[in-house]
């Protein structure tokens, strides 16, 4: 069942696109739902993008639940190991 809720924020961050461009990203959108590419029923999607630079500057995710659980796990730890001086 697909829940429709969708996640937006804003990111300051770069990502490598298309011909392993890279490109800045201002904006984040997350989701639960049917995937596109991935062999799954349902997954955790996450689009890291700018709009202003039209549709090709996206880098998309398709992760299991599972393995969207462990994204946010190693993210966490390591952020926590970061001394909070640099963490800004």
């Amino acid at each position: 069942m697909c829940t429709y809720t969708t996640v937006k924020d804003s990111v300051d961050g770069s990502a490598k696109g298309p011909n392993g461009s890279w490109f800045h990203v201002t904006d984040v959108t997350v989701y639960f739902d049917h995937p596109v590419h991935a062999m799954a029923e349902h997954t955790l999607n996450i689009d890291f993008a700018d709009p202003a630079k039209g549709p090709s500057a996206r880098v998309a995710l398709e992760l299991t639940a599972d393995s969207g659980r462990r994204l946010i796990a190693a993210l966490q730890e390591a952020l926590a190991a970061v001394p909070a001086e640099l963490a800004v």
